[in-house]
């Protein structure tokens, strides 16, 4: 070989080379952050938002979907929704009667206890105030939902929600002592708004809160995937448990807590479920008021990852109400809330590149025709903290007695989920079994980050709900106002 050739062949192996690593570069650019995603791929998404609002099951809400379908000309699929409002032919499941649940021995009547009586059934119904008095998810209401007669066992009934709502009612001073409410259900006509999206964007019939109780460890959950055993709030201290924000911020990866009722607290961060972890006090500056999140969005600003705390003291976050003087919680004004935050975001330049997914944090003790699923044990840990007792503070169902739902290896209730994103499928419904700790693995997968526990790393990446390629929602749909005007009442049903 000539010098000259040889040249020539080290200047082709140079360009080549270099080609390569300019390739290899322009692939990792979608792990930064700071720099445009890839089309055509989960690099495309350069924020994920995640918001939980409070306390309402699958079938309280979105029961009646199949009947908005039908009357706003939106082609009919399988949604596994309250049976009354199913077509009779097309895709199954298909027209039934509408659901019941064994009530109160009418022969017993306050101040007595609920006797279970399966032959005082109370039926599905629609709730006409948008308010009303507290269920109870809590964890040996919500295992008494599961069966009544045997709560530890893998068979589930589901025959027990009208029962856990009335011990609640009664031991609380209700009104409804009979525990109607936890068969009430709100449909289109209350919900417009939340109906227009599950629709127009993509949702789920088989999303589910992570663990079968209240609030808090359901919220733990959504920040770390586990609550480190803990069945009830902590009541002293807090997890030092690695949240997805400490994650992020390993890897230098931006984020932001928007707190919406930041004002009412002192200190300014109260009101935030990350206050749960050690993570809160690490990074003070990244937990900011919700007003920031409109500023974020509006300036093309938003951070990679965003977690929105919704309105627990300003009554904006649907939770039924806790005290009869207070009536509160209008699902009206909670929706409402949700969608000046979800309009701000499809108007803004950030609509491009985001994905809002908007959940519950658990069912609320309200009715659901499919029980809690199978799921991994996130760490191994069992419940630590069960009351022991004695009366009324215990014993818990699961110190008397031990079986499968004693344990982290089924997850909670099924909750409603809104996909809200330009890449979500229109009008689509995922079938398959996963629970809220998803939008962890969404966020792992998006970002080439570890799984938190072995629950996270167990979900499905959420990918099957978007179109990457044909961007479904370049430009946004234009939801209906949500209406506030409802009636908010507590002393009656419905």
């Amino acid at each position: 070989m000539t010098p000259m050739n040889r040249k020539l062949e080290l200047r082709f192996v140079s360009i080549f080379l270099l080609m390569v690593a300019i390739a290899v570069f322009e692939g990792c650019r979608g792990l930064d952050a700071n720099n445009p995603g890839q089309s055509g791929s989960l690099q495309s998404v350069n924020h994920i938002i995640f918001m939980a609002q409070e306390n309402r099951g699958f079938d309280h809400y979105f029961g009646g979907m199949r009947q908005y379908w039908a009357a706003n000309s939106i082609a009919d699929q399988s949604f596994d929704g309250l049976a009354q409002f199913n077509p009779a032919s097309g895709a199954s499941p298909l027209l039934g009667p509408a659901p019941t649940n064994p009530g109160c021995d009418p022969a017993a009547p306050p101040p007595s206890d609920c006797v279970f009586d399966p032959n005082n059934p109370v039926t599905s119904f629609p709730m006409i105030s948008m308010c009303e008095e507290n269920p109870s998810p809590s964890w040996n209401e919500a295992h008494a939902s599961w069966n009544y007669e045997d709560p530890v066992s893998p068979n589930p009934k589901l025959d027990g929600f009208v029962h856990a709502a009335a011990h609640d009612a009664r031991s609380l001073n209700f009104t409804d002592l009979n525990g109607l409410r936890a068969m009430s259900y709100y449909d289109d006509a209350s919900l417009p708004y939340y109906y227009f999206l599950a629709s127009n964007f993509a949702t789920s019939d088989r999303w589910f809160s992570p663990v079968m109780t209240r609030t808090q460890p359901n919220r733990m959950y959504s920040l770390a995937a586990t609550s480190a055993g803990h069945v009830y709030p902590l009541t002293q201290g807090v997890l030092s448990n690695q949240t997805i924000f400490d994650l992020l911020q390993a890897h230098g990866i931006p984020w932001k807590v928007y707190v919406t009722d930041l004002e009412h607290a002192t200190p300014p961060i109260q009101d935030s479920a990350i206050n749960m972890f050690a993570t809160a006090k690490k990074y003070p500056n990244n937990i900011v008021s919700v007003s920031e999140f409109l500023t974020d969005v509006a300036n093309g600003t938003l951070p990679s990852v965003s977690y929105i705390d919704p309105g627990y003291d300003s009554g904006l976050d649907e939770h039924p109400s806790l005290d009869d003087n207070q009536p509160g919680g209008s699902v009206q004004a909670g929706a409402h809330y949700v969608s000046t935050l979800v309009n701000a975001l499809m108007q803004s330049p950030s609509w491009q590149d985001s994905v809002m997914i908007l959940t519950y944090d658990e069912g609320g003790g309200f009715f659901d025709h499919v029980a809690p699923q199978p799921a991994v044990s996130p760490d191994g840990i069992k419940p630590i903290d069960l009351l022991q007792g004695p009366p009324p503070n215990g014993p818990d169902i699961c110190v008397k007695a031990d079986g499968p739902t004693c344990d982290f290896v089924y997850t909670g209730y099924r909750v409603p989920l809104m996909v809200i994103s330009p890449f979500s499928k229109k009008n689509y419904v995922s079938h398959t079994v996963a629970d809220y700790t998803a939008w962890l693995k969404l966020v792992e997968t998006r970002f080439g980050l570890p799984s938190l526990t072995k629950r996270d790393a167990a979900q499905i990446d959420m990918t099957e709900f978007f179109d990457f390629t044909n961007v479904p929602w370049q430009t946004p749909p234009t939801p209906p106002v949500q209406p506030t005007g409802g009636a908010c009442y507590l002393d009656h049903l419905p």
